[in-house]
């Protein structure tokens, strides 16, 4: 300062509107603060500060238009600029893998845990990923609850599913969010460009179709291929065909039986839906369920799944066989109105008892509305329905919420027991949950039992019943019967027929 001769500085703040903005300075070669200078300060403070207020507001506009404020990453508006710039080089054409990358339940875990934590979970998920993804040419945040990883090179088709997989194993350890641990689970689909895409918009929308593949894939993550995509023609062709099937019951029941561990004799049964296509042969659940839950088709379905298996008690029951029968529902089921009314109707009209009958409901179903779902359960359980907690331990439902809930069973997913004999943390889950079961005074079902050794140690560990291909596969409802009769695990000859 003494070299350029400044022998005074005038500071004033800078401000806008009650916000700071910094400070300006006026230097002088001389001690004396002249009136001239005082006033030519006052003149330019104004304007330099609405000058530097509006530099400001411009650059955060610049930057909210190019990124996600939340976690700092790119958003989906710049990401697709940036892929298509990929995609339109002329140069030197490049090969691109995009992962779309979604965290399962997110919406459940905001629920449960309040909207500020699922804010922190999606900055260190961000995090997370930037971390396991080495030189990616960009990573994203798509939407809510989904990112976007970029990966231009070379062969990248030959890598992209290493990738995908390296990112899963990178999520498996807890997030800690305000001190709570966390097991986080996601799922990844991944397009590629020029093979499945040429343009920004059609490699994201095959992105989502693979990531919705994923979802139904154990693996966590697949790969666009033209039978998952669901705006093909044969899929929009059987959307119709599905509402066609549902009115004119060309769908069927099948029953799974449920067997008591300590009495090793069937208990009830689960009804399971079928679709034998006239041209199109057997299609699986997983193929028509989804459809009928994006077309609303899936109230009519559960209503007609409910029909049909009421109907079919009475017959047992005529034949001197109660059977108590489980149902599924869906999310969409829980949020109509008039369903508990069209439930209680059903029993009615076949003059079954109402706790002959469990629905089983998705923890992920009742977090999507957990104070509606509750009213709905409530309404139901009044009536002596009973509910049970289906695929228990894979979602994010909290205890507190679930102890206030008129729920009677909890299902434990196939996956834990599958590998019960052979993985010691699913051991350790399914040991647990019978446990917190018997706790509660909720009753405990093992799903996937697919061998003996299986079903001994689920006895041991004292659950109460079982499913799986070691007692019985599912079965048509002509089949059933006889399996009553015939299986060690039936109930044998009815003692009397209802007439």
């Amino acid at each position: 300062m003494t070299e350029a001769s400044v022998r005074s500085i005038l500071t004033a703040p800078l401000a806008f509107d009650g916000r700071p903005l910094g400070v300006i300075a006026l230097f002088s070669d001389t001690r004396e603060l002249y009136p001239e200078w005082i006033h030519f300060s006052k003149l330019i403070h104004g304007q330099i500060s609405q000058a530097v207020a509006l530099w400001q507001t411009i650059a955060q506009l610049k930057f909210l238009a190019d990124y996600d404020p939340l976690t700092g990453l790119p958003n989906r508006s710049r990401l697709t600029e940036h892929l298509q710039q990929l995609l339109n080089r002329q140069d030197v054409p490049v090969e691109v893998a995009l992962l779309r990358d979604n965290i399962d339940r997110f919406e459940e875990i905001n629920n449960a845990l309040s909207y500020r934590n699922g804010d922190e979970l999606l900055r260190q998920f961000g995090k997370r990923l930037k971390d396991a993804v080495s030189d990616p040419d960009m990573i994203a945040r798509l939407d809510a609850d989904e990112f976007g990883i970029v990966v231009a090179q070379g062969g990248v088709s030959q890598v992209a599913p290493e990738i995908a997989r390296f990112v899963i194993s990178s999520l498996e350890a807890p997030f800690v969010i305000d001190r709570l641990p966390l097991d986080v689970h996601a799922s990844i689909g991944i397009a590629l460009a020029p093979q499945h895409a040429t343009s920004a918009e059609e490699l994201l929308r095959r992105g989502d179709m693979a990531m919705r593949a994923a979802k139904r894939s154990s693996a966590g993550y697949a790969l666009y291929t033209d039978a998952i995509d669901q705006y093909d023609p044969q899929r929009l062709t059987l959307m119709g065909e599905l509402s066609y099937a549902i009115d004119n019951d060309e769908l069927s029941l099948y029953y799974q039986p449920k067997v008591s561990l300590k009495t090793e004799r069937i208990v009830g049964v689960e009804a399971l839906v079928r679709w034998q296509h006239p041209q199109r042969g057997l299609i699986v659940p997983d193929q028509f369920i989804p459809l009928a839950e994006k077309t609303g088709a899936i109230q009519r379905l559960t209503l007609w799944v409910l029909k049909t298996a009421i109907r079919q008690s009475a017959v047992w029951r005529r034949a001197g066989f109660d059977l108590k029968v489980a149902v599924n529902l869906s999310v969409r089921n829980l949020l109509e109105a008039s369903f508990p009314n069209r439930v209680i109707a059903l029993l009615k009209d076949d003059g079954m008892a109402a706790n002959g009958l469990t629905l089983e409901i998705t923890e992920s179903a009742l977090m999507a509305d957990p104070a509606k779902a509750r009213k709905v359960l409530i309404l139901l359980s009044h009536h002596g329905i009973r509910f049970s907690i289906d695929d228990f331990g894979t979602g994010y439902s909290s205890l507190a919420y679930l102890k206030h809930l008129p729920v009677s069973e909890i299902k434990i997913d196939k996956i834990f027991v599958s590998t019960l004999m052979t993985d010691a943390d699913n051991s350790t889950i399914v040991r647990s949950t019978i446990d917190l079961g018997r706790n509660l005074g909720l009753s405990v079902v093992a799903e996937g039992v697919e061998d003996q050794q299986t079903w001994e140690r689920l006895g041991a560990m004292g659950c109460d019943e079982a499913q799986g291909y070691y007692m019985s596969r599912p079965l048509p409802a002509e089949q059933v019967e006889r399996w009553l009769k015939e299986s060690p695990w039936g109930i044998g000859p009815p003692a009397r027929a209802v007439e």
